[in-house]
Formats: C-alpha cells, sequence, structure tokens
C-alpha cells in the first residue's frame, strides 16, 4: 500500500491554524486578565506556527513529488518507441524536478528555517525573561477560573493533535510530524499546569503562577538553544541513503516526554552491548519494563498521600483550609496546636502553619547585612562614624531652629539614621493570616508611619542638659521606646493583625555619617561645660562644708544674712534685727567648719591674752614689792636671772680667786676627742 504524503499535509495545515488560533487567543486572553503567563504561551505558540509552516511546506513539496513519481511511472509503461521519449534517463531528467525541489529543500531550506525558529525561541525567551515580574504583582490575573478553562482547552486540543501526529510519524515517510507532535505535547504539558496553577490561584496560591512566569522564558531559551545545537550536529552526521535526517526543530528533550518507549529501547541496546549478551531479553529486565510505570505511579501515589500527614512543630500553630474555607461549618476557626495532623489530601485541606512562639524581627529604618554563606545577619558596633547596615534610610525630624522668611534660609528641620529593629511575635494566627494579605509590609507600614510622627515632635539637640535626656541622640531613647513600643501596638491592634510587639530598639539612631563628626564635637562641648559646672560646684560644696560643716547650714546662715541685711537697712524694727542678729551668732557658734575652728582660735587667743596681761599686772605688782622691801638684793638676783635665762644651755665655768692672787688659770675650751676605747666611760661591767 503506498502511503501518500497528502495525508500528513492536511494534518500539519490543520495544527498550524490551530496553533495560529491558539496564539492569537492566548496573547488576548494574556492581555485581558493581565496574565503574563499566558502571555509569554502566546510567544510560545507563535514558535508552533512556524514549525507547523515548514512541515505544511515539506509534505506539500512531497506530495508533489510523489505524483510526479507516479507519473513518471506512468510515462515508463508506455511505447518503448515513443518518439517523444527515447530513454528513461532523458524522463528522469525532464519531469524529476519536483523531487529536486524536494532534494533541495530539505538540504538548505529546512536547516535555514530551523535556524530562524531557534533565533526567534532564544530572543524570544531572552525578552520575556527581562520582562518577566517576580513581584506580587505579577500573579494579579483577572478571572482566573476563566483562565484555567482556556488553558485546558488548548490543553486538551494540543493533546490530541500530537497524539495523532506521534502515530502517524511511526511511517517512515510521515517521520517529520514527531517534531510538530513533540512541540505541541509540550504546550499542551504547559498549559496543563498553568490551568491547575490559575485554579490554585483562585484559593489565594500563588507560588505556581510565579514560577511559571520564570518557567515559560526559560522552556522558549532552552528550546532555542536545543534547536541550534541540533541543526550543528547535524552539519557534521554522516549522510546514509534511505536513512531519515532528523529536523533541527525535532527536540530530543521532548522526545523524551513524547515516546519514552524509546529510551527504554536505547538503554537496552547501551545494556547489551556493555554486557555482551541480551540483558534485554532476561526475565528481570522484562519484568523491570513492565511494572516501572506501576511502581512509579505508586510512589506517586503514596507521595500524594503523603500530604495528609503534617507535623507541627512545638512552637508553630496551623491554620487548616477545608476546600479554602478555614473556619468549620458553626464559624469555629481551623487553629491546630503541636503535634501530629491528620487531613484531606491536598488541596482538599490545606494547612498553613506558622511560628507563634518564636521571636521574630523586623528591620525598620535600614537593610540589615546577610552573611553569604550562612544566611545570617551581621551585627556590629554601632558607632556615629560608621555605616552600621547594608542600607540605611533618613529620618525626618524637626528641630528648634526658627523659621525665617527668607528664600534662601535653611529649613527648620534635621536627618538622622533611624536604625530601629523591631521583635514581635503572633498571638492570633487567624488574625494574622486571614486579616491582610500581607501582615509583615503591613506592619512595616505601621512602624514607618508611627516612627514618622513621633520624630516629627522629638529633637536630637544636644547642646543643653535639659535637651540631652529629651534627645533621640541622648538619653531620650529609653522614653522614646516606650512611647512608641505603646503606639505600635496600638495601631496593630486597630488594624488586628494579630502581633505583640516586644521590643523597639532605638540604639541605631545616629546622625548622618558625613556629619557625625560635628555632632561628636557639639556633644564633647556639652560634656565639657557639664564637667565644669560639676567642677564648680564641687569646689562649691567643698567650700562650704569647710567654712560651715554642711550646705544646708551655709543656705542657712546666707538665708539669715540677707534678712539681716534687709531689716538692718530698713531700720522699721530694732527688736527684730537684734533678734536676728542673736540667731545669726547663734547659728555662727553652731557651725562645725573654720568658722567654727577661727571662733575657737580668736576666743582661746582673746582668753590667753587676757590671762597674760593678768597676771603680767600681779607679777609686776610682786616685784616692785620686794624692790622697795630689798632694792641691792632684788636688783642681784636679776641679774642672776638674766644670766641663768641668757646663758641657759651654755657649758659655764666658775673660776674662784682672790684679787690680790697672781696666779694664772689657762682653761682648754676645745673638746677632748677619744683616742683610746678604754678611754670611753660606761662600758664597766655590773658588779
Amino acid at each position: 500500500m503506498t502511503i501518500s504524503s497528502k495525508r500528513a499535509e492536511r494534518l500539519s495545515f490543520l495544527a498550524f491554524v490551530l496553533s495560529v488560533i491558539f496564539s492569537v487567543g492566548a496573547y488576548l486572553v494574556g492581555k485581558w486578565s493581565g496574565s503574563f503567563a499566558i502571555y509569554s504561551l502566546s510567544w510560545l505558540l507563535l514558535s508552533s506556527v512556524f514549525i507547523w509552516l515548514i512541515l505544511i511546506i515539506q509534505f506539500h513539496q512531497r506530495s508533489l513529488a510523489e505524483q510526479e513519481k507516479l507519473d513518471m511511472d506512468q510515462l515508463a509503461k508506455t511505447d518503448d518507441s515513443s518518439t517523444i521519449f527515447q530513454a528513461k534517463t532523458e524522463q528522469s531528467t525532464l519531469f524529476a524536478v519536483a523531487q529536486k525541489r524536494l532534494s533541495l529543500f530539505e538540504k538548505w531550506f529546512l536547516p535555514i528555517f530551523s535556524s530562524l525558529a531557534a533565533i526567534y525561541q532564544i530572543l524570544a525567551g531572552i525578552y520575556l525573561f527581562k520582562s518577566v515580574k517576580a513581584s506580587i504583582e505579577g500573579v494579579e490575573v483577572k478571572d482566573p477560573l476563566r483562565c484555567a478553562l482556556a488553558m485546558t482547552v488548548i490543553a486538551f486540543v494540543s493533546f490530541l493533535i500530537s497524539r495523532y501526529a506521534t502515530g502517524m510519524s511511526a511511517e517512515k515517510k510521515w517521520k517529520p510530524l514527531r517534531g510538530g507532535g513533540s512541540f505541541i505535547l509540550g504546550i499542551a504539558i504547559l498549559c496543563f499546569i498553568l490551568a491547575i496553577s490559575f485554579t490554585l490561584l483562585q484559593f489565594k496560591i500563588l507560588y505556581p503562577v510565579m514560577v511559571m512566569n520564570w518557567v515559560l522564558p526559560i522552556v522558549l531559551v532552552i528550546l532555542g538553544a536545543e534547536n541550534g545545537l541540533n541543526i550543528v550536529m547535524d552539519i557534521y552526521r554522516p549522510r546514509i541513503a534511505d536513512q531519515y535526517s532528523r529536523s533541527g526543530f525535532d527536540s530530543r528533550l521532548l522526545g523524551i516526554i513524547n515516546e519514552p518507549g524509546n529510551v527504554f529501547h536505547t538503554a537496552a541496546g547501551a545494556l547489551d552491548y556493555q554486557f555482551g549478551f541480551k540483558v534485554s531479553q532476561t526475565w528481570f529486565y522484562k519484568l523491570l519494563a513492565k511494572a516501572v510505570i506501576p511502581l512509579f505511579l505508586t510512589g506517586a501515589l503514596v507521595l500524594y498521600l503523603l500530604s495528609c500527614i503534617v507535623v507541627i512543630n512545638p512552637d508553630e500553630q496551623a491554620v487548616v483550609e477545608h476546600f479554602g474555607n478555614p473556619l468549620t461549618a458553626d464559624g469555629g476557626k481551623r487553629i491546630v496546636g503541636p503535634g501530629v495532623l491528620f487531613k484531606w489530601p491536598w488541596p482538599i485541606d490545606i494547612a498553613y502553619k506558622h511560628p507563634v512562639k518564636k521571636i521574630m524581627e523586623l528591620p525598620v529604618g535600614y537593610v540589615p547585612k546577610i552573611d553569604p554563606k550562612t544566611g545570617d545577619l551581621q551585627r556590629g558596633a554601632l558607632l556615629w562614624g560608621k555605616q552600621h547596615y547594608e542600607e540605611e534610610y533618613s529620618l525626618l525630624v524637626a528641630s528648634k531652629q526658627a523659621a525665617t522668611s527668607d528664600a534662601g534660609a535653611a529649613v527648620p528641620v534635621s536627618l538622622v539614621k533611624a536604625n530601629i529593629p523591631l521583635q514581635y511575635k503572633v498571638k492570633d494566627i487567624y488574625a494574622y493570616l486571614y486579616n491582610h494579605n500581607e501582615p509583615e509590609k503591613v506592619l512595616e507600614s505601621i512602624c514607618y508611619s508611627e516612627l514618622a510622627k513621633f520624630a516629627a515632635s522629638a529633637t536630637i539637640e544636644v547642646d543643653d542638659e535639659n535637651e540631652m535626656t529629651r534627645s533621640l541622640l541622648g538619653a531620650g531613647r529609653a522614653d522614646a521606646k516606650d512611647i512608641l513600643t505603646e503606639r505600635i501596638q496600638k495601631a496593630c491592634d486597630n488594624e488586628d493583625l494579630g502581633i505583640d510587639v516586644l521590643f523597639v530598639g532605638l540604639q541605631g539612631v545616629h546622625p548622618p555619617v558625613e556629619v557625625a563628626s560635628d555632632y561628636q564635637k557639639v556633644v564633647g562641648a556639652v560634656q565639657l561645660k557639664e564637667a565644669i559646672i560639676l567642677t564648680a560646684e564641687k569646689e562649691r560644696t567643698e567650700t562650704l562644708i569647710n567654712l560651715v560643716g554642711s550646705v544646708k547650714e551655709a543656705d542657712e546662715l546666707s538665708r539669715l544674712a540677707e534678712k539681716y541685711q534687709k531689716v538692718e537697712s530698713s531700720g522699721s524694727d530694732p527688736a527684730e534685727v537684734e533678734t536676728l542678729g542673736k540667731q545669726i551668732d547663734a547659728q555662727f557658734t553652731q557651725a562645725k567648719g573654720e568658722i567654727f575652728a577661727a571662733l575657737r582660735e580668736s576666743q582661746s587667743y582673746a582668753f590667753e591674752r587676757t590671762a597674760i596681761a593678768k597676771a603680767t599686772g600681779e607679777r609686776f605688782a610682786g616685784q616692785l614689792q620686794a624692790y622697795n622691801a630689798s632694792k641691792d638684793i632684788y636688783r642681784k638676783w636679776q641679774r642672776l636671772n638674766v644670766f641663768e635665762e641668757a646663758l641657759y644651755g651654755v657649758r659655764k665655768y666658775i673660776v674662784v680667786a682672790d684679787s690680790e692672787d697672781q696666779q694664772v688659770f689657762i682653761v682648754d675650751m676645745q673638746e677632748k676627742l677619744t683616742t683610746d676605747l678604754y678611754d670611753v666611760g660606761g662600758f664597766e661591767e655590773p658588779k
């Protein structure tokens, strides 16, 4: 039976028309729904249009060549004596035009068209890859269920076409259909996955669609790269007569999915060659070949049924959704504590776990540094002159600088860097997961809002002691921490966020690095001023204590003295002046410092001088009486007293001699030096 290429040509034309319809439809649905994945799929379907167009041309040329061959066979049966055709070679030369065109097309134009398709796939994939949105905005799709329905229709029709084309490609003349069948089967699989992803998106499960936004551009680039590699390798492939030459767009990767049996045949041939005997004919290999699919399906089923078991850690709670509803029939919440949970398989029941006892940290005002090796936060010393984190945000605060009408004057505001770590934990998992789509971003917005409000009324001046105690750059951080914690917690409760704010750290508030040295100079000047003031107060206190005995008594003396001066200067009440004078005297008497010592010393000196003067007077009276009694004796006695006082401590020699005596006395006044130990006295042994 002769196999005609007309049938393959008609199938290629049908697949071409459907690919055009699906490509335009996917483009319109993607634009209408805002789905980047469907928009990317339209580019992939457009690549399928090129492939089926090439196959239409190829099978059309084959149909012409077959028709030409039939005509030539018919002519060959005519009379050999025909005057028009004298030999078969002349007939072949004149009537083999279509076959030459087919040979020329498959040798040159088919690789060129495949190269253009590969270039298109690579460029389209790169363009889509640069345009994909990794954020959550990339999955905001309008009416996901209708999108899922459209993807299901494309997947179903594409699957039927691929199976039919793959079945026809079993015939040698229809082998090129395998490339189109494999490609459209890949589209069917992607459409089926997209249909499931959009169905899950209806239940607020966003990640499958987000992943498909990236997968489709990557698939286009991979297929284009494989197409180009196939073309290059085909150049060096040896040409064998009557052997099918595989097209560049006939993907080997998609062929594994389209015809998995070929993989087993190839593996069996490799094993037979490696071991030297027919391994593929052994009972174990045959059993494995028969059981591999049931084993795979059984493993997949077991893995699917494992979704019925959920392990909830001790620090976690879980909310279980039944068909997307977290509430029971009576309105209760399906909240489960730690332990092993048995539920219906996914997606009937879906459990969302969250650590409710774990203290989590939210960076406010900065982007923390992450260790690329461990993934942990890097923390360093909080110094004003250094940047603490990867990125720090500025906070606008009011300044006490007076505003002026001058257009060139500085605005009375200041900038500080506010690096505030906020620690919190979840106290109501249901409110945390369901009252807001992104509770962490809501909490972050609340923190920035409350921080901006507080900063508008805060101060950062540090040039005064009182201001230093209220400044965000000074001791005012302690009060600011309590105020901010209370305000943030109140705002979270108003939003029903379901969290408990545990700590708000303001130790990271500092001036910008560019002006940190100027701030430090101001702070240093303030500290120097305070040191001078404290030193003066210390000296004042020491002086008052030394003078009076205590600061309190000194203040009391100062108060009495000031009051005494006022009353005395007015002269209105002499009695009060006298009373105040007595109080001052009494206060001075009770003083225990240098005043007390001076008073006691003056009193002692006055008593001493009085006693001495009195004793001197009494002695003079006695001396006068003695003089009157015996003047000569008194004079000699006084002279001897003078000698005694003047010559006290001086060695004296008394020489008694007669006035008529002529004897000469010689006295050696030099000190006698000890010349021998025996001359030293005081060494006699006791008797």
